[in-house]
């Protein structure tokens, strides 16, 4: 079967882990032995795990499994305010940097591909952004009675609909039911925009987050694959 893919250059990506990347996606115009060939140092490549042709194709181009991901979708009801979660403040960056790059160390951002640290440093980076509204719209945390830090979740609206970007309950509190106060949080931030769905993807080895996410009502609407390969001046 013939795979047909576009080139797109990862810009933000290449420079901020200084690997230079492009991501392949499906239903192109180029076959995918040409695009193989594009001068880059990583491809990237997400694909459908249904599409089981796409996916022996990459295996006999060289590409290696890295990582699993689901996407689900939580119809967004009644809800209330959460007390204790408020939104971020640009004075709680440090602390925010500091357990997201703890709460998300490994990721598909893993050896061999990056630099052991570069996991935790992206998704450091990722919060960050979401306090000051420059990728997720927004931040919101949760605070114990004496404003201890105790988890976060950020969010941004797309195409209609609010998604969390990253959600994460710190381990000393892990146990007492924040993460799911966080997504009851999460899908007030939704309603009062008026938006109908909150949705949000996971790693498919975060059995902690699937786990979370489906006892709070969400539906797990479809699974994926990224692969990767080195460039082709690498080989």
């Amino acid at each position: 079967m013939p795979v047909l893919v576009n080139i797109n250059p990862q810009a933000w990506e290449s420079q901020f882990f200084g690997v230079d990347t492009v991501r392949l996606d499906l239903n192109g115009e180029l076959p995918l032995a040409t695009a193989v060939q594009h001068p880059c140092a990583l491809l990237q490549m997400k694909v459908p795990a249904e599409q089981t042709g796409v996916l022996d194709s990459l295996s006999q181009h060289g590409f290696q499994l890295v990582e699993g991901e689901a996407d689900l979708a939580l119809n967004i009801k009644r809800t209330e305010r959460q007390t204790g979660v408020r939104i971020a403040r640009e004075s709680q960056i440090p602390a925010l940097r500091d357990a997201a790059s703890r709460a998300f160390s490994q990721s598909r951002f893993r050896a061999p591909w990056y630099a052991a640290k570069d996991s935790g440093r992206f998704y450091a980076q990722w919060i960050e952004n979401a306090v000051r509204g420059t990728f997720d719209n927004q931040c919101l945390i949760a605070s114990d009675e004496t404003g201890a830090l105790q988890g976060f979740v950020s969010l941004r609206e797309v195409e209609g609909a609010a998604r969390i970007g990253l959600l994460a309950v710190l381990p000393d509190a892990q146990g007492n039911g924040i993460g799911q106060r966080l997504m009851l949080a999460a899908a007030d931030w939704g309603r009062v925009r008026r938006l109908e769905q909150l949705r949000v993807a996971t790693q498919l080895s975060n059995l902690t987050a699937m786990r979370l996410y489906l006892r709070s009502g969400a539906r797990l609407e479809s699974t994926a694959y990224w692969f990767y390969r080195k460039g082709y001046d690498s080989i």
